[in-house]
């Protein structure tokens, strides 16, 4: 055991209370979750920064000694990285995300350049027992996943956004209904379901209005996948639901079609008929067609609106609407009737929710 002086300590490690100065042990158990202290090896200019516990975002530079998790990472437009078999301190490992996320890099979006390469110094120990210098490796979250919990929203009803790929305008869409409801006066909570761990677009919810929000890093999961995504879902929601508010906005991170779970939750039959209203986010017309089609076919959804990129003009709303049989409304500039038709489904019906 040896004392090391952290610089920043990443997002991920959230719920463990970490000081500067930190124990940490030379064994390493490669598991999903574990906090390693790392320090930073090479200096970057892009996709260089790192969300802190704070929520603040906080520049990486070379020697920085940084807190992280391990675990892995399938994005489309940022890295992709897996979990190591084994490490021992000096390994080097790469930092995957901005959360704070740690593994070995596979594949790199050339937008974002190369990642950080770190040299492991050793797992992140904490004391839970009183009186005691008996340390343990330091994990993510600040409680276990149920996988087998059942669902209950105690007859809350539910709005969803489901995205047909990252960047797609889900987080943005989501706190332009959360402002709009609250607005109308209504008691919303808020969570994100699905990706990697970053807590940025929760606390932009909370920015927006949302009165209560948990991302599923809460619950000890650093990458969702297809296997605990359901699960995590169940969990966000009937958690939320015990706060009573008058509403639930929730966020499929990542795509339809991607490696984050958003499949298997749409798949789950308890969970489809738990979301009142859908909103697909789309990039482009052809991939709001797309999405449209997916959530009719293969899981029996009417999306209630799309909005996203695809509808930043008076041409792709035409285009959807026309082909689609679907309003589109734009988050950004027409936040107020994006939120009203969402109410008024919640209102008058269950707009979106499967047939």
């Amino acid at each position: 055991m040896r004392t090391v002086i952290v610089d920043k300590v990443a997002s991920v490690a959230q719920h463990s209370n970490l000081s500067r100065e930190l124990r940490v042990s030379d064994e390493i158990a490669c598991e999903e979750g574990v906090l390693l202290a790392v320090r930073v090896l090479n200096n970057k200019n892009r996709y260089n920064q790192l969300e802190l516990t704070s929520g603040r975002m906080a520049t990486v530079k070379q020697g920085d000694i940084v807190v992280g998790a391990l675990g892995h990472r399938k994005a489309l437009l940022g890295y992709s990285g897996h979990l190591p078999d084994s490490l021992k301190v000096g390994d080097i490992v790469q930092i995957l995300n901005i959360g704070g996320v740690v593994g070995i890099c596979d594949s790199a979006n050339p937008d974002v350049g190369a990642p950080f390469d770190c040299e492991v110094l050793g797992t992140v120990l904490h004391f839970p027992y009183l009186g005691e210098r008996i340390g343990v490796p330091a994990r993510v979250g600040a409680s276990k996943l149920d996988a087998n919990i059942v669902l209950d929203t105690l007859g809350v009803p539910v709005v969803a956004l489901a995205g047909t790929c990252m960047d797609s305008g889900k987080t943005a869409a989501a706190c332009a209904i959360v402002g709009r409801l609250r607005h109308l006066g209504l008691h919303v909570a808020a969570c994100k379901a699905t990706g990697v761990s970053l807590r940025r677009d929760i606390l932009a919810m909370e920015d927006a209005g949302a009165a209560e929000t948990m991302i599923f890093s809460d619950l000890g999961v650093v990458t969702t996948t297809a296997e605990n995504g359901p699960a995590l879902t169940r969990s966000l929601l009937s958690s939320l639901a015990l706060r009573k508010p008058d509403v639930i906005v929730i966020e499929l991170g990542d795509g339809l079609l991607g490696a984050y779970g958003v499949e298997a939750i749409l798949t789950d039959e308890a969970i489809r008929k738990a979301f009142t209203t859908v909103v697909l986010c789309a990039n482009d017309p052809v991939a709001a067609w797309g999405g449209c089609k997916i959530l009719r076919e293969q899981y029996g959804i009417e999306p209630a609106v799309v909005t996203g990129p695809a509808t930043d003009n008076a041409v792709g709303v035409d285009q959807i609407s026309t082909r689609m049989s679907v309003p589109a409304i734009n988050a950004l500039t027409n936040s107020a009737a994006l939120g009203d038709l969402v109410a008024g489904g919640l209102r008058t019906g269950r707009p979106g929710a499967p047939s």
